[in-house]
């Protein structure tokens, strides 16, 4: 028994080695990338943006799939293009395209002959409409009063968003259960604990901090505000994508990218704070 287990905890430790090296690489590459197409904007922001959001809608699809028979992808895909182009050339208000979408919805499941319903659109409106407008927030906020203000918003949203990842992942290894017993939400993520999700939060406020001393433009009570909401915030967009995984019975949303996943589950956190940090650079 006790080879067996030893035998466990190498194969274990083999694969979260092989995990963290993945997620090394992808980040190499990947957070420069980003940090150049924030700092570009335009049409490059609007056209990589809108391919994560048809990438997530095609995965929320495919998890939706398990628990009933949603409209087709030939459907949700175009419907995805048209929403992202929407918020950046503001064709319609919002809330139009939204109820023509909700209505056309509707007609076409008349025509359907199978599964519920009830079920068949249930289980697609909450990812169809969360995917874009979580994905709209972060292109209105990219392109706010001519691009510089809100540049600075979604560079100031990622590089919270990180700290609080980096600092939660390895403050919940080394922390995790030494002082506070509970899990954070054992229910759906058996491995969040209170030590990580604070952390977590230090590491988002401290890089709000930073950020703004770099940058004179924005004030430090904005910063703050920004950095603590997405401490606060980050293990809940983490939490719905995980009870949408666990609902439908996978692990991950898919195997796009290299130790982590899909687009659910690498950007779940910049999806549901978007709509927050737009909120506060508009109205603050």
């Amino acid at each position: 028994m006790k080879v067996d287990q030893l035998m466990n905890r190498g194969c274990m430790a083999k694969l979260l080695s092989n995990n963290l090296l993945q997620r090394v690489l992808v980040a190499l590459v990947g957070i420069p990338f980003l940090l150049w197409l924030i700092d570009l904007g335009g049409l490059g922001f609007f056209l990589f943006f809108s391919l994560l959001a048809l990438l997530a809608v095609f995965e929320f699809h495919r998890l939706a799939r398990h628990k009933a028979k949603p409209p087709a992808l030939w459907i949700v895909l175009p419907v995805t293009a048209l929403f992202q182009a929407n918020f950046y050339l503001q064709w319609a208000e919002v809330w139009e395209l939204l109820l023509a979408v909700v209505l056309a919805l509707l007609v076409m499941e008349l025509f359907l002959k199978e599964g519920s319903p009830l079920l068949n659109l249930g289980a697609i409106l909450p990812g169809l409409l969360y995917v874009n407008l979580s994905f709209g927030s972060l292109l209105r906020l990219r392109f706010f009063e001519g691009g510089r203000e809100g540049e600075i918003m979604v560079f100031l949203m990622f590089f919270c968003v990180w700290a609080a990842d980096i600092f939660a992942y390895f403050g919940g290894s080394s922390l995790g259960g030494k002082f506070i017993g509970r899990k954070l939400f054992e229910r759906l993520s058996p491995h969040k604990t209170w030590e990580g999700f604070l952390s977590g939060l230090a590491g988002s406020v401290a890089a709000s901090m930073i950020y703004s001393s770099f940058v004179p433009e924005l004030s430090l009570t904005k910063a703050l505000l920004t950095g603590l909401l997405i401490g606060l915030a980050s293990p809940a967009g983490d939490l719905i994508e995980s009870m949408f995984k666990r609902d439908a019975g996978v692990k991950d949303s898919s195997h796009l990218i290299p130790g982590h996943g899909g687009v659910l589950d690498r950007f779940d956190t910049i999806m549901f704070v978007s709509p927050f940090i737009y909120f506060i650079t508009v109205h603050l």
